[in-house]
């Protein structure tokens, strides 16, 4: 991306990555701390999670604002916290779903169901007015519009912990309940994913598409995540390019706490990430 990026941005080149997690090595904090040594003036703290939600970037966003709720920056720092809808991520999904409708059969291709697998959430989140699962619906229905409506499809929900409801229904009931109605020619799709790791490779390739596939007599492909895909380098390098010049910080919707939101880190973080606005 930094590579394309320095070529379509020659102005603001040259551009460098830094990557942070949240939960392993290279954790946010350290990875910030080696920004301020590097001396780093400029910054954009770019989610790689498409769609929005409090639990995913807005966690991310959290952990910057306590890291620095006690130093002084001398980083300007500004945000991309969501791209749900970008015109290159739709077009990699829908070329990635075309690339296993083709290992199908012609004759049961366009009865093919496509199932848009994301991580789940908890209701609470959702009731509270986490904006995630409206803006994975607006990723499904874009990549559906980009195929045509060629097959028929639903957006399925994966990865539930712990004993609270959450989103339904869950990927693995819906295949279940789709080889039992006959139309067991299905393909996953993690919609939510931008590259492979133990949700995409092992959940639904092994335990879904393999083991629970074999087990109800279905045929499960899974198309592949965004990953390094041409266009999807592309789309991240523009929305990069376009933002910087754009010199618009931060966007009003992250500023918004959700409507029954009443952590109070939650609104600390928003009033943070407002100051990078002045």
């Amino acid at each position: 991306m930094c590579k394309m990026l320095d070529e379509i941005s020659p102005s603001t080149k040259p551009h460098k990555p830094y990557v942070g997690f949240r939960y392993t090595h290279p954790l946010t904090e350290d990875t910030l701390e080696q920004m301020e040594k590097d001396g780093i003036t400029r910054a954009v703290a770019f989610s790689q999670y498409p769609q929005y939600s409090c639990a995913t970037s807005g966690s991310s966003y959290t952990a910057m604002n306590k890291f620095y709720s006690n130093r002084k920056s001398s980083i300007k720092w500004s945000v991309i916290d969501r791209w749900s809808t970008n015109k290159y991520l739709v077009k990699t999904i829908a070329e990635r779903i075309q690339d296993e409708l083709k290992q199908f059969d012609p004759a049961v291709r366009s009865r093919v169901v496509i199932l848009f697998s994301a991580h789940s959430l908890p209701m609470k989140a959702v009731n509270r007015g986490d904006p995630y699962p409206a803006e994975v619906g607006a990723t499904v229905q874009l990549v559906m519009d980009e195929l045509g409506h060629t097959n028929p499809y639903r957006l399925v929900w994966q990865s539930k912990v712990g004993p609270v409801p959450w989103l339904e229904p869950k990927t693995e009931d819906a295949i279940k309940s789709l080889a039992k109605k006959k139309m067991g020619n299905i393909i996953l799709v993690p919609v939510a994913f931008t590259n492979e790791h133990i949700e995409t490779l092992h959940e639904l390739d092994i335990e879904y598409a393999h083991d629970l596939a074999n087990e109800v007599g279905a045929t499960v492909r899974r198309a592949k995540s965004p990953n390094d895909h041409p266009l999807f380098i592309k789309g991240i390098a523009e929305l990069v390019s376009e933002h910087l010049a754009s010199n618009v910080m931060v966007k009003p919707q992250i500023m918004m706490t959700c409507p029954h939101c009443e952590r109070e880190s939650c609104r600390i973080t928003k009033m943070w990430l407002r100051s990078l606005n002045k």
